[in-house]
């Protein structure tokens, strides 16, 4: 049986577990369509690249032990996906980026959109690479994939040119290797783990930070246990998000400043000491740290490590408590943990009253306050802004059984209707919900054409402040007030234009009336946008801005 280069590939991908893929059309990757309508595998075509590209990170953070993929054209279909792919390698996010090229044949001859894509991806990835013979297709899939789960994962970016994917080659002499798509399970040494346990036996103020690869590891259940054996209090972080339940009596979030500047024992359960934590500048210099990392290369970042546990993070947490009990070594912080629950509790009330306000135009503490009350426990929640998303995630209960998902360190706006399309793609039975801001749905906002085709009943709440607020209250305070430039927006009526993509729209101008408007997006079972009037704030009261 003769078989085409791009049916290899989807074929390889079905192999890999794969049944959606996110693309725009293009005429050097063609073959791989056709190739996954033969597999069964679902095409999701969007407006940008760069939304392929989101969407696949998405997907690989919505389906842990599953690749996240995209498909672009050559030239500017692979330029285009660059800040996806950027925003995926800084989240360590597992995925596969197909490029298409020109012909091999006619290789540096000036085909159609021909360009040096693998030395353009090749600083934003965990490997890139291009497949030269039809034959060798699977082997090449199979070792992005394997680049990408590795160590501390990351995108991979594969290109095959257009007569590559268009040759043919006898299956039967093919080998279509196993492929693996969630990383190895590696434990750290037992004497690694007593070192660690017997730092924290001289700890009395100590505390954990869970981030990015607590999620990456699958490592939510041993974490719990964990906690629920030390009465350890623990932060999170990154996509460290939502790996403890928001109901944990180990959970923190008010406190974590104090509880740095004060803490003689630090865990760092997959978060590194990069700027979301001051890059460790608010620790004492004297704490000791406990580092927890996927990958040895991480270990120590900004600041050493006075004991590494290197492997996966559940091998880790299960190490320390079979050591804990074999050891009969007993870990109790429940009376420290009780005294930051003191002061969550109070700082927790303050909050709430300050964001009680009936003020026309509407605060945005207001707006989160009305969003934090609406959330459940079964949604999917993305944050896509600045300022309005800083504040929501504040006071948002990340939900139990559903998710919350930001760009992560890179920062990257525009994220929001992408990786909904995934969401909701992924989990059609559960409520989408995304919060932007004004600015940042300018980028992506098109994709509700996407969520139209594709009858995806997303809804999205726009903080519409016309600003770029977190840009322009510090303009305003380092040059002046009078001197305002490239900061301001307009009150647009995004409502209207999702609207007219096919969606639901409704503009809210009080607070009374943000709830009963989020009902009704919700009821009308398409995709839709609530365009809440924010008051623009031009008082700058002081931040770091690294």
């Amino acid at each position: 049986m003769v078989i085409q280069g791009g049916k290899l590939a989807a074929k390889m991908l079905k192999r890999a577990g794969v049944d959606c893929v996110f693309t725009l059309c293009g005429g050097h990757v063609m073959p791989i369509y056709d190739g996954c309508l033969d597999e069964g595998i679902r095409i999701v075509d969007v407006r940008h690249e760069q939304a392929a590209a989101h969407a696949a990170d998405a997907w690989s953070r919505l389906n842990p032990g599953r690749i996240g993929v995209a498909i672009v054209t050559a030239g500017p279909g692979v330029t285009d996906a660059v800040t996806g792919v950027a925003n995926a390698w800084r989240a360590n996010s597992p995925m596969l980026v197909f490029g298409g090229q020109g012909p091999f044949a006619n290789r540096e001859r000036g085909s159609l959109q021909e360009m040096d894509h693998v030395a353009l991806m090749k600083p934003i990835t965990k490997w890139a690479g291009a497949c030269y013979e039809t034959q060798r297709i699977p082997e090449y899939i199979e070792l992005a994939i394997r680049h990408a789960i590795s160590g501390i994962p990351g995108p991979a970016y594969l290109e095959i040119p257009l007569d590559i994917l268009m040759g043919d080659y006898e299956l039967e002499r093919i080998s279509l290797p196993p492929v693996r798509t969630s990383p190895p399970r590696i434990a750290p040494d037992d004497a690694d783990v007593l070192a660690a346990l017997r730092l924290l036996e001289e700890a009395e103020r100590p505390m954990l930070m869970a981030g990015t690869s607590v999620k990456w590891s699958c490592a939510q259940a041993p974490l719990n246990a964990f906690l629920a054996a030390t009465h350890l209090p623990a932060y999170v972080n990154g996509m460290g998000r939502g790996t403890i339940p928001r109901d944990s009596v180990h959970l923190f979030a008010r406190t974590r400043r104090d509880a740095m500047e004060n803490c003689d024992v630090l865990v760092l359960a997959g978060a590194v000491l990069d700027f979301r934590l001051a890059f460790g500048a608010n620790l004492p210099r004297d704490a000791k740290i406990i580092q927890m990392e996927m990958d040895h290369l991480l270990i120590g970042q900004n600041r050493p490590a006075d004991v590494a546990l290197v492997g996966n993070l559940a091998c880790s947490f299960e190490s320390m408590l079979r050591v804990m009990k074999s050891e009969g070594i007993g870990l109790d912080f429940n009376e420290y943990a009780g005294k930051l629950r003191s002061v969550e509790r109070e700082q927790g009330q303050w909050s709430r009253n300050r964001a009680k306000s009936d003020a026309v135009p509407i605060e945005a503490a207001c707006l989160c306050q009305e969003l934090a009350d609406f959330v459940d426990d079964d949604m999917i929640v993305i944050g896509d802004g600045g300022d309005i998303v800083a504040q929501a995630a504040k006071v948002l209960p990340v939900p139990k059984n559903g998710l919350w998902m930001d760009p992560g360190p890179l920062g990257t706006l525009g994220i929001g209707m992408p990786f909904a399309v995934a969401a909701q793609i992924a989990n059609p039975n559960k409520r989408v919900l995304v919060i932007f801001g004004d600015g940042s749905f300018g980028l992506n906002g098109f994709e509700y054409d996407t969520a139209a085709r594709f009858n995806l009943p997303i809804v999205g709440v726009v903080g519409n402040d016309a600003a770029w607020g977190q840009m322009m209250r510090p303009q305003g305070a380092f040059y002046g007030k009078d001197r305002l430039v490239a900061t301001q927006l307009g009150h647009t009526r995004y409502d209207r234009v999702v609207e007219a993509l096919g969606g639901y729209g409704e503009l809210v101008e009080k607070p009374g009336d943000i709830r009963p408007a989020l009902e009704r997006a919700f009821e009308s079972g398409k995709p839709a946008c609530i365009n809440v009037i924010l008051k623009q704030d031009l008082e700058y009261k002081g931040g770091a801005y690294i």
